[in-house]
């Protein structure tokens, strides 16, 4: 017989051993004012059992591991034997034979399942604490082996072994955490105590647990419990208060880590204990804002995203992917990029996503062309651009030939295949630029605000500042270079900008395009701007890493010191997402277009990239120095 089939069968006749030994005292030894024959108290317990063990059965309580069981378990147990006893005291009242009074049926049934209960707590006590190495570990031991019919494997918990850990957050996080740690006996980590802030719960026990304030979790306290590492188990935090403190534990001499949800780059959805990343403590928590009305809208839609393989448009499929397209077109030119996003949907979604890759640049016209004849999409979102800054400054032919003529030709291949809508994913360099590639950008807005007063396609364009974890944000870059002993190299110490998460900004802009009537331009709010120097030194002291020099190496090439302030409320229109705003902009006509266009032809015929830089001062009119702006501040 098998192991786990034995202790089930165990379990089950000691549970009819409870049975019986109920059933004699309340239905022989003690007749209360009823009076049974042998015959009737034997009627009454067939009876009772089959009801009460039949909805056991049913209810699949035998099939539980009662040693991990956690209340659910337990609730369970008490809904079937409720269910079972009710079905037995009605019954009981039907069939023709001597009745019992009601209160002693009640009193029969309660006992009955209180004894069952008592059986499992004290086999997952013995469980967990059968492994000490005391008398009490040793009677536990002979116990289970009683109970179970076999001897169970409790191998010591070698608590020397084990990491001890304080969990700061006595919620229902931080408790799922010790439950899930306690409960396994191979776990790595051992909870010795809490750190909360509620009052109704310092000072008393969870779990067997110390549940300390954080005025009582002094040093020399959870040294005194051997704490090793500090883990963070809370649900709502302020980032300044989680930043001071991992800076006070970590100082300590602590380890630290995170019970959450995993980083946005892995397909995990559960959480997980680990290490911190720099966005846990340094940037606000991201929100997750796409409703069922903006997941609707895409629904059922045959959707195309341009330069699907990048940062911005891989989370875009992503996200796209979720809402139940009727088909999602992946277009890219780096085949590698447009492979591994590939490769992901398609494990994810199992064949249930109608899913294609297809290879060719934006610049290509016919090709891209070809494309839209094969799917003919209904909606177009074109995330495919040139984005770094100093390399567009040293290429300003090619920054103009992707981003801006890749941006008509998508614009004018869904005038003439059908679509009904194309979002352009902008930036916030695009607001008075200094530099080519916020000027392409600029541009490009202008391009689709042009066509939305003559074309049938509805137009939108979205801004938004620096993703988190993009390809050539900095963050990355601070990352390899503190991990290579240093030095940090900043441009500039005064230098500023606004950050966002990849999912966070890849879901609003899906909900701009969905809300979209015709031209708009819309804004994300990015919240609190970021010193590039703070966010240098934050990293270097969450590293633990010591004697690290922070390098300042002078602004680069079309490089200001700031990013604009995207959203002055003030001045923008309001939407029904707080964090989505419509700048106010007059469209340029179309006769006007054609001219900028045919001034930027002129010069990238030429090959000249100085000259390519005026004819953009002359199409984008708020194309400005940076030295001009960046004297000033």
């Amino acid at each position: 017989m098998a192991k786990k089939t034995k202790i089930r069968t165990s379990l089950a006749f000691y549970d009819i051993l409870i049975f019986a030994i109920v059933a004699f005292c309340l239905y022989w030894w003690y007749k209360g004012s009823g009076i049974l024959s042998v015959t009737g108290a034997i009627y009454q317990s067939v009876i009772a059992f089959i009801f009460i063990f039949g909805a056991r059965i049913i209810g699949n309580v035998y099939r539980q591991i009662w040693r991990y069981g956690g209340i659910q378990c337990y609730i369970r147990l008490l809904l079937c034997d409720a269910i079972g006893s009710f079905l037995y005291l009605i019954v009981e009242r039907i069939l023709p034979f001597a009745h019992i009074p009601f209160i002693q049926l009640v009193a029969f049934c309660s006992m009955n399942c209180l004894g069952t209960l008592a059986l499992r707590m004290f086999y997952r006590y013995a469980y967990k604490f059968g492994s000490e190495d005391s008398l009490k570990g040793k009677l536990l031991r002979k116990a289970l082996r009683i109970v179970t019919g076999s001897r169970v494997n409790t191998e010591p918990l070698d608590e020397s072994q084990k990491i001890k850990i304080a969990i700061i957050g006595a919620g229902t996080v931080g408790i799922s955490l010790a439950d899930e740690l306690l409960n396994n006996k191979h776990a790595l980590y051992y909870p010795r105590c809490f750190i909360d802030v509620n009052k109704d719960k310092i000072g008393r026990e969870i779990r067997g647990l110390s549940v300390f304030s954080e005025d009582e979790a002094t040093l020399e306290n959870l040294r005194q419990h051997q704490i090793q590492e500090v883990v963070f188990a809370v649900q709502s935090i302020d980032n300044k208060r989680r930043y001071e403190l991992y800076d006070y534990y970590q100082k300590a001499g602590f380890g630290i880590k995170i019970y959450d949800y995993p980083a946005m780059d892995s397909p995990s959805k559960k959480r997980q204990l680990r290490s911190f990343s720099v966005e846990d403590l340094l940037f606000r928590k991201q929100k997750t804002v796409v409703d069922e009305r903006t997941a609707s809208y895409y629904s059922g839609k045959v959707i195309l995203i341009t330069g699907g393989g990048g940062s911005i448009g891989s989370e875009l499929c992503r996200q796209v992917a979720k809402m139940n397209p009727k088909k999602l077109i992946i277009v890219d030119i780096y085949e590698n990029c447009a492979y591994d996003i590939q490769q992901e949907l398609k494990i994810a979604y199992a064949g249930k996503l109608d899913l294609s890759v297809e290879i060719v640049s934006i610049t290509n016209k016919k090709g891209l062309g070809r494309v839209f004849a094969t799917y003919h999409p209904d909606i177009v979102i074109n995330a495919a651009a040139h984005k770094h800054v100093p390399l567009m400054e040293h290429n300003c032919i090619e920054a103009v030939e992707n981003n801006i003529y890749g941006c008509l030709n998508v614009i004018e291949l869904c005038e003439e295949y059908g679509a009904s809508r194309f979002m352009m994913v902008s930036t916030d360099k695009a607001v008075n630029p200094t530099n080519v590639m916020g000027a392409t950008k600029r541009m490009c807005e202008m391009i689709m605000q042009a066509y939305s007063t003559r074309g049938k396609v509805k137009c939108s364009a979205t801004r938004f500042g620096n993703v988190l974890g993009s390809a050539g944000s900095v963050i990355p870059l601070f990352k390899r270079q503190i991990a290579a002993g240093g030095p940090v190299t900043i441009t500039d110490k005064r230098i500023i900008r606004y950050f966002m998460t990849i999912p966070e900004a890849s879901q609003l802009v899906l909900e701009s395009g969905a809300m979209a009537n015709n031209g708009e331009i819309f804004v994300l709010d990015m919240g609190k701007p970021v010193k590039i120097l703070d966010l240098a030194t934050n990293m270097i002291n969450l590293s633990g890493v010591q004697g690290i020099e922070i390098v300042e190496t002078g602004l680069r090439p079309g490089e200001k010191l700031y990013e604009e302030l995207l959203v002055k409320k003030d001045e923008l229109e309001k939407t029904d997402n707080d964090l989505i705003f419509v700048e106010k902009e007059n469209p340029i006509s179309m006769e006007e277009l054609e001219d900028k266009l045919k001034v930027l032809y002129e010069a990238t015929t030429n090959l000249d990239d100085e000259g390519v830089r005026e004819a953009l001062r002359k199409a984008v009119p708020t194309f400005v120095r940076p030295e001009d702006v960046n004297k000033n501040i």
